[in-house]
């Protein structure tokens, strides 16, 4: 029964708003707190901060870049030897990414051959018989024969098929091979397109002439726009140190901001730089650091044997980072946030209504003041037998005999006092319940 009178309430009764004008100071500025409080969000927020009258879009772009540089290096191995572009640079071209080697292991004159394996724990060994033909683990450098040879003169290991001699990684040469990489140059090429405006421009501005950009270097202060960086104050600008992280080498960001407002000049739009280090150095986590890779050069001798020189890489690769948006006034957007903000200010009358009826020691009398309940029109004469038309209800004794003789006119016109009455008719309302 319970559940058969809620659903005849909710099908057959109709709620409508009721205007009541509550006279409270407490309740008026909390009121008018809540609407000053939506007006500065929909007016400092929406429209002035984030520019809620504008159609937006995302950039396309494209990176190029090119980097400069030379050194020198003289090692007892490779003797005094220049190193170039084309050196360090591995490989000369990747999507919106530039690596620079700034420290190499080299192992020489790689042969197909067999030849001792490195020592560990698995490759030790004491009599042939250590040595499993075949083998091969993660970190082998080749295949294993099954044979136990010298490594020197106080170790054994087995031996394995493989480019000899193997590549002994154990020692990192500090300070880094390529020290003088920090004073390298890197330029960028940045081309934008913003496709819903058809608006593009590129980061190489048109005030820059072909003399400054041959002598500019990026300076955040001084030269704010010029796209040739210096890859030490690249790494600086990040909070690191270059020295340390030519070592092991790491990943670099060079993050290019467009974020352009269409309603100005587009001279305005220009490109904001910033850095950052991607492979944060953790102290507290030292396991596989920085970046590296390798990479071989092959040739072949005057009896046609095929050798290689195995590198080792270690450097830094620069990431370059692309991001924005631009925006433009389009009526669409803003009808729609002074719709929603208009529609927010229903929320200060909710907030207030909450107040009133909740929380306030009148709130009971509040309550009866707000909700009424109204029977329907139609119905009342089936509910309570009364019609909704005038009835003469009774007939009731009007004047005594005494006071019609002080109104001898209007007794002899409706007849003697003692039956001098009157009809009254009432009309019958809608029932309120309170």
């Amino acid at each position: 029964m319970v559940s058969c009178g809620a659903f005849r309430s909710f099908l057959f009764e109709y709620d409508t708003p009721r205007i009541v004008l509550i006279r409270s100071r407490k309740v008026g500025l909390i009121n008018r707190g809540v609407q000053l409080a939506i007006l500065a969000y929909v007016i400092g927020w929406v429209f002035l901060w984030e520019k809620g009258y504008q159609e937006t879009d995302s950039v396309v772009s494209s990176v190029t870049t090119k980097v400069k540089g030379v050194t020198l290096t003289n090692t007892s191995t490779l003797g005094a030897r220049i190193w170039d572009v084309a050196d360090y640079v591995v490989p000369p071209q990747e999507e919106n990414t530039v690596f620079v080697m700034t420290n190499v292991i080299l192992t020489l004159n790689q042969r197909q051959g067999r030849c001792p394996e490195l020592p560990d724990d698995k490759t030790e060994c004491k009599v042939k018989n250590n040595c499993v033909p075949g083998y091969v683990s993660t970190h082998s450098n080749g295949i294993q024969t099954g044979e136990c040879i010298p490594y020197n003169s106080s170790i054994k290991t087995c031996e394995v098929f493989a480019w000899c001699p193997v590549e002994d990684d154990y020692h990192i040469p500090k300070p880094a091979f390529l020290q003088e990489a920090e004073n390298f140059t890197i330029l960028v090429k940045n081309n934008i397109w913003y496709p819903k405006f058809n608006f593009s421009k590129r980061n190489i501005l048109p005030s820059i002439n072909s003399t400054y950009l041959k002598n500019c270097i990026y300076d955040s202060q001084t030269d704010p726009f010029c796209p040739i960086f210096h890859l030490g104050k690249i790494v600086e600008a990040a909070g690191q140190n270059f020295q340390e992280m030519a070592v092991e080498g790491g990943v670099m960001a060079l993050q290019i901001n467009w974020d352009c407002n269409l309603d100005r000049a587009a001279s305005h739009c220009v490109p904001k730089y910033s850095f950052r280090r991607l492979d944060n150095k953790d102290p507290a986590h030292t396991v596989s650091p920085g970046y590296n890779f390798r990479f071989a050069k092959y040739y072949k001798d005057s009896n046609g044997t095929e050798s290689r020189t195995l590198v080792k890489a270690y450097g830094i690769r620069f990431d370059i980072i692309v991001f924005g948006k631009a925006g433009k006034f389009d009526v669409i957007p803003t009808m729609i946030n002074i719709g929603s903000g208009l529609a927010l200010f229903g929320v200060a009358t909710v907030l207030c209504d909450i107040v009133v009826l909740y929380c306030m020691k009148k709130k009971y009398y509040y309550r009866e003041k707000k909700y009424k309940y109204v029977e329907d029109y139609e119905l009342i004469g089936t509910v309570t037998g009364e019609l909704p038309k005038p009835v003469l209800l009774s007939v009731v004794p009007l004047f005594s005999q005494q006071e019609c003789c002080c109104n001898y006119s209007f007794c002899s016109t409706f007849g003697s006092p003692n039956t001098l009455s009157v009809a009254v008719a009432l009309k019958t309302y809608p029932r309120e319940k309170t």
